[in-house]
């Protein structure tokens, strides 16, 4: 509304000086309907307000299991972010401690993501010239790993819950990115 209100006033203050009052007038009540329209649409529609409810929840994990997974797995900063336009569903962590956490690294031992509320598992897919989507190098502390997995037909969706299991390692109730 405010764009075109100081387009027309701008228009109308140059206008002014280079026309006739016949054509000040014919100017005049051309606009004022698209006045009349951007007034009415913008009072019909809802005032926007600070702190507005979001459909997506915060990926925020509970102290007690941020512990939990940095006290028994050597893990932590646990995030499901969707990637690749939903195709891919990816698994991102931060080691703490190497040693407990060489089972999410174990490219023998298998990983899954799983959407209760699509009813759907997901795995890491292996492609044939790079081999799984999914980092398998020794974990090193304080540095960041990935695994991905495929999305086939986008069931899982940002906002969605999800828990990832790979081998005896559960990660339950992650929020999708």
């Amino acid at each position: 509304m405010t764009r075109t209100r100081a387009f027309i006033e701008r228009f109308v203050s140059r206008s002014l000086a280079a026309m006739p009052l016949a054509g000040i007038v014919c100017a005049i009540t051309s606009l004022s309907p698209v006045l009349a329209q951007n007034i009415s649409s913008a009072a019909s529609r809802p005032a926007m307000t600070a702190g507005a409810p979001t459909r997506y929840l915060p990926n925020r994990i509970p102290r007690h299991a941020a512990e939990f997974y940095g006290v028994v797995w050597g893990v932590d900063s646990l995030r499901v972010k969707a990637a690749e336009s939903g195709e891919l569903i990816r698994f991102t962590y931060r080691i703490l401690d190497p040693d407990k956490a060489k089972t999410l690294n174990d490219k023998k031992i298998d990983a899954y993501l799983i959407a209760p509320d699509a009813n759907i598992r997901l795995s890491v897919p292996s492609l044939e010239k790079v081999g799984q989507l999914r980092q398998s190098s020794t974990p090193a502390p304080d540095t960041s790993y990935w695994m991905a997995f495929s999305n086939p037909g986008r069931r899982v969706r940002p906002g969605d819950r999800v828990d990832v299991v790979i081998g005896h390692f559960h990660a339950e109730g992650l929020v999708v990115e």
